[in-house]
């Protein structure tokens, strides 16, 4: 295979990959909190197919990961008590999930038996002092923006709203919670405030992930042509040297 086939495959795994990242943006353009996620390219120089001694070698495409925007969501009315949203962004609803410390924006919380505040998913929300703790005996809770939470007028516990210097301390994990992949500290999120009855909606655009797919497809169409071409040229060029 030629270098310009070797290059055009790097660039083909690329797009799949980028295929398979746009499509998880579209299916999740409803899902409370999502953060749009794009693919990184960069390019790695590689010793050519022939004349392997020659320099500069051929570029390859190279996948980097995954980049991830945490820009603000739409906040949606729900008139739900125990949904809460984050304005502010950047900032996250701190979690304890039985496997360590986790953090989300999704702010969909409900109460477990024991009336602590958890994650559909189970995971425990976490306040200043720890759990959250209600009475369903005293009512429904009100949640100051501060995420201070009061039953009957008197505070119960205020949530644990965080952030963390750079955003690449973060990993994606599921359920929506996102785990400190670094040694990187959480700390207090003073500036962002939290609003009760309202749910952080996807920032995802389903217009533009739509417009990126016919990109991707086109561009991978483009780049098989080109190898097609190469492979043929090469398929002449040996004919014409056999029938000299």
């Amino acid at each position: 295979m030629e270098n310009a086939a070797y290059v055009g495959l790097s660039r083909q795994m690329t797009l799949r990959r980028e295929l398979d990242i746009v499509a998880n943006n579209i299916a999740n353009a409803d899902t409370t909190g999502f953060k749009v996620e794009q693919l990184l390219l960069g390019a790695e120089i590689g010793e050519r197919a022939r004349n392997a001694f020659v320099r500069p070698g051929v570029s390859f495409v190279l996948d980097n990961g995954i980049g991830r925007d945490y820009g603000q969501g739409a906040l949606e009315q729900t008139g739900r008590n125990l949904d809460f949203a984050i304005e502010g962004e950047g900032a996250f609803f701190k979690l304890n999930d039985g496997a360590g410390e986790a953090y989300t924006r999704d702010g969909a919380f409900t109460l477990d038996p024991e009336g602590r505040l958890t994650t559909e998913g189970g995971a425990v929300v976490q306040g200043d002092g720890g759990e959250i703790i209600l009475d369903r005996a005293l009512g429904e809770p009100a949640v100051a923006p501060d995420g201070t939470i009061s039953q009957n007028g008197n505070p119960v516990g205020r949530l644990s709203i965080v952030r963390f210097d750079a955003l690449a301390a973060l990993e994606k994990g599921g359920d929506g919670l996102y785990r400190n992949a670094s040694n990187a500290a959480a700390i207090e999120a003073t500036d962002a405030r939290v609003r009760q009855g309202m749910l952080e909606g996807s920032n995802v655009n389903p217009i533009l992930e739509i417009t990126n797919l016919i990109e991707i497809q086109r561009a991978y169409e483009s780049v098989t042509r080109m190898i097609e071409n190469a492979n043929d040229l090469s398929r002449r060029a040996v004919e014409r040297l056999g029938r000299a």
